[in-house]
């Protein structure tokens, strides 16, 4: 019997417990945008599989959605429809097609100078400030079952030691369905309607000017948090990702799949952080097993019964995750703020970081003629023109 054999049963348990930590997130985001998880599902074992053959199959990855893009998928959705929407995740795509060739043509100080923490910092912070309402709005429609699933989050993330410590949305999610079954909270209609063995819907983007512009600055946070996860697990495997296969093939690759995503009629699908803080706590570093992990959720995309579970959870349950997650993605705007060493003494970057919060949580919008620019868009772009003009040099973005 070969090695390979002899792996095999385990290198599949290890695959399909990294999509658990990954699932989550996963079909969250969108629950959110009100997309139906298993096309995204679907779209992020393709996507996965598609990022492994662009990088050679060296970089251990399971690409999922990103939280970055909740506020502007549903805002977009809204002044240009679904399908406009679309085309600008598909832009999205080709903006980190573009980075790849500029990482590839001029190396990482390109982006360390265009993206430094004084930007990258605030923006991460306004995703996650402006997504507040979005959580405190669904969280009332039933403070019960919200407090069940925020309590049972934070008792996770606080006291659970070891994988389970990285699934704190997953067990929230679990106890607080549970908690809603039992109190008789369930419309169990979107279950019974579903059938066993199913297709998911896909949907084609149309090509919209106007959606490609609002959605192109929200892929600044991504882009960097993408770098971040290469250095943490290229620190675990030992191997220097950014090198070898290179930043630009790693980049490539989340670009395409993100791109796919678009045209399937998902979400983004990009490098995630669970996922590597679970490669970091389990030294798991063989990439076929994340390609095991992919595989698994395009079979579950295919299981109708489990999309309907998936849109039976009560808005109560996902708001009070909500509560929990959006303010922890604030968090990792200050974390990234104080790792990187930023001087917020100096008043430029006193400036940067107070102009970005205010244009992106206070609301504002650009418009010239049809086309419009607002929130973590337009406070991205303000930070990196106001980071580029105003004199001294910011704290890159490095990863520890």
């Amino acid at each position: 019997m070969s090695e390979f054999t002899k792996s095999l049963p385990r290198n599949t348990i290890l695959g399909v417990q990294f999509l658990f930590v990954a699932f989550g997130a996963t079909v969250l985001v969108p629950l959110l945008v009100g997309i139906n998880p298993s096309i995204a599902l679907f779209s992020a074992g393709v996507g996965t599989l598609l990022f492994h053959l662009i990088t050679r199959g060296m970089v251990p990855v399971f690409l999922g959605s990103s939280f970055a893009f909740i506020a502007p998928i549903t805002e977009a959705t809204r002044l240009f429809g679904f399908a406009g929407m679309l085309s600008g995740i598909v832009a999205v795509g080709a903006v980190y097609g573009l980075m790849s060739a500029l990482v590839k043509w001029r190396g990482l100080g390109l982006i360390e100078r265009i993206f430094p923490s004084v930007v990258v910092g605030p923006v991460i912070m306004v995703i996650g400030l402006s997504l507040a309402p979005t959580g405190v709005e669904m969280a009332s429609s039933d403070w019960l079952l919200a407090v069940i699933a925020l309590l049972t989050a934070i008792v996770v993330v606080v006291y659970f030691r070891g994988l389970i410590k990285l699934i704190p949305i997953f067990c929230g999610i679990v106890v607080g369905y549970v908690a809603a079954m039992l109190l008789g909270k369930v419309d169990f209609a979107p279950i019974q309607e579903a059938a066993w063995l199913a297709l998911p819907e896909f949907t084609r983007p149309e090509l919209n000017w106007s959606a490609i512009v609002y959605m192109l600055p929200v892929a600044i946070a991504p882009m960097i948090e993408h770098v971040g996860d290469m250095y943490a697990v290229g620190a675990v495997a030992e191997k220097n990702f950014v090198r070898e296969p290179g930043l630009h093939r790693t980049m490539l690759g989340d670009g395409l799949a993100t791109a796919l995503g678009g045209f399937m009629g998902s979400v983004p699908n990009t490098t995630y952080s669970e996922v590597t803080g679970a490669i970091s706590l389990t030294k798991v570093t063989n990439p076929f097993v994340l390609r095991i992990a992919a595989v698994t959720a395009i079979v579950f995309a295919l299981i109708g019964k489990i999309s309907g579970v998936l849109q039976s959870i009560p808005a109560g349950v996902l708001g009070g995750i909500m509560l929990l997650l959006f303010g922890m993605i604030a968090t990792v705007g200050i974390k990234t703020l104080v790792d990187s060493g930023a001087n917020l003494q100096k008043t430029r970057n006193q400036v940067i970081v107070s102009v970005i919060l205010t244009v992106g949580i206070g609301g504002a919008m650009v418009e010239f003629g049809n086309f419009s620019m607002a929130g973590i868009g337009l406070s991205a772009v303000v930070g990196v023109l106001l980071n580029l003009i105003l004199p001294d040099k910011a704290k890159p973005v490095r990863a520890k």
